[in-house]
């Protein structure tokens, strides 16, 4: 199996809060995340794919369409937005990466899936900060 990569950048406001506690208990729990005000990150989200290159063309997935479905579905979405006011998907759910990574994950697989002829959607390593990050195996 060949694992092939794309990384993807894109800028987004959040706040961890849970509207069931109270000011103190999020601020205790989610520290400055719980900002009332927001605070924003640059992040970067790398899309893995695994597979046999195809005979043809000796590419697991063609990077470029690969790229083209990541934007179409996921970036153009949450780039400079507020992941807690703006993104439809998100609404209703916490706006930590973990279940932002999931969220990403239940759109692109059956878009990564539907262009990867010998392979699949493999994993989803999603980075909040240079230090931050979550990888998401579809599990």
């Amino acid at each position: 199996m060949v694992h092939v990569c794309r990384k993807e950048h894109f800028n987004a406001a959040h706040k961890l809060w849970n509207p069931n506690w109270s000011e103190e208990k999020n601020k205790e729990v989610f520290g400055p995340c719980a900002n009332v005000n927001w605070h924003g990150h640059n992040f970067e989200l790398i899309v893995t794919v695994k597979g046999l290159p195809d005979p043809e063309t000796g590419f697991v997935v063609d990077l470029k369409d690969l790229s083209k479905i990541i934007k179409d579905l996921v970036i153009d979405k949450v780039d400079h937005k507020n992941l807690n006011l703006d993104v439809d998907f998100m609404e209703g759910k916490m706006a930590s990466c973990e279940i932002l990574v999931m969220e990403f994950w239940k759109i692109l697989y059956p878009a990564v899936n539907a262009i990867v002829p010998h392979g699949s959607l493999y994993k989803l390593t999603l980075y909040e900060t240079p230090r931050n990050f979550v990888e998401y195996y579809g599990e």
